[in-house]
């Protein structure tokens, strides 16, 4: 296990364990807010090196006779990430054993995953839950003609998997995926971009998806956006807002990019905030 799961947390009546896919490169020409020597001077005072690199995990939920996975990774895709199968193995469940999958959005380094390399599904028995929105933005047939070369990969990507999960796919509303569990919507990064939280045993967990890609960077200055996003302004408002909810209700939270700590509170520091691993 050691090496794999990097953390795991028990809240309430569920196992949540951190799983590490890998890491890949992103540079900061691709933040707009901040200067690269700003964000550089940043990662470098909390320790990350190379400066312009990006955590990639899922999180795995046990529970209630309930097996859960909250985004797939990349599928070693882009020559990024990859290991959450090793990572998956090494927490002793199999692809088989996953009856859920949680998808927060359809970008690569979330999906990629979710095929084998011969096109059938990783995890033969999960249902697939996404937002409505997120699967409409991926058939967007206007977006698809209107994309460069490197995004129509992504959108035939996204719409291959949600062809071959259809029998299985499910679409999320306010309703609970399982008891204590359920989909928060948080737009912005993608139209139906969204989170998972959990509620058990008065402990409560947030599960934010893409609210941050650079944790130490955006935290500190959460008006700075990134290139991956689809409506930059709103996807501002919605960390802004996540971010006061998670400091004021000491909420703990977890995301796809917040690094190997896998689990963090979420500090007001002056204008901004600050991550306190968990």
């Amino acid at each position: 296990m050691e090496g794999h799961t990097f953390s795991s947390r028990q809240v309430g009546d569920y196992q949540v364990t951190a799983l590490f896919d890998g890491a890949m490169a992103v540079g900061f020409e691709l933040l707009a807010g901040i200067d690269a020597a700003a964000a550089g001077e940043i990662q470098s005072s909390h320790g990350v090196t190379p400066h312009a690199t990006i955590d990639i995990s899922s999180y795995l939920i046990r529970g209630h006779g309930r097996v859960m996975l909250v985004d797939a990774g990349t599928g070693g895709r882009n020559n990024a990430g990859g290991g959450l199968s090793a990572a998956l193995r090494a927490s002793g469940v199999a692809p088989e054993d996953i009856d859920t999958v949680f998808l927060t959005h359809g970008h690569p380094d979330h999906l990629g995953g979710l095929l084998r390399e011969d096109g059938e599904p990783a995890y033969p028995h999960a249902a697939l839950c996404l937002h409505p929105a997120e699967a409409a933005f991926w058939q967007d047939e206007a977006r698809l003609l209107a994309a460069n070369e490197r995004t129509q990969r992504n959108i035939l990507l996204a719409r291959r998997t949600l062809e071959r999960y259809a029998p299985r796919l499910r679409f999320t509303d306010d309703a609970d995926i399982a008891p204590g569990v359920r989909p928060v919507p948080l737009p912005g990064h993608t139209p139906g971009h969204t989170g998972l939280r959990i509620d058990s045993c008065a402990e409560s967990l947030l599960i934010w998806g893409d609210i941050v890609h650079y944790p130490f960077i955006q935290t500190a200055h959460p008006s700075v956006t990134i290139a991956f996003d689809n409506d930059p302004a709103q996807a501002e408002i919605t960390r802004q807002t996540v971010l006061a909810q998670a400091a004021r209700e000491r909420l703990l939270i977890a995301g796809m990019h917040t690094g190997r700590q896998g689990f963090a509170y979420v500090q007001q520091a002056g204008d901004g905030y600050r991550l306190i691993p968990a």
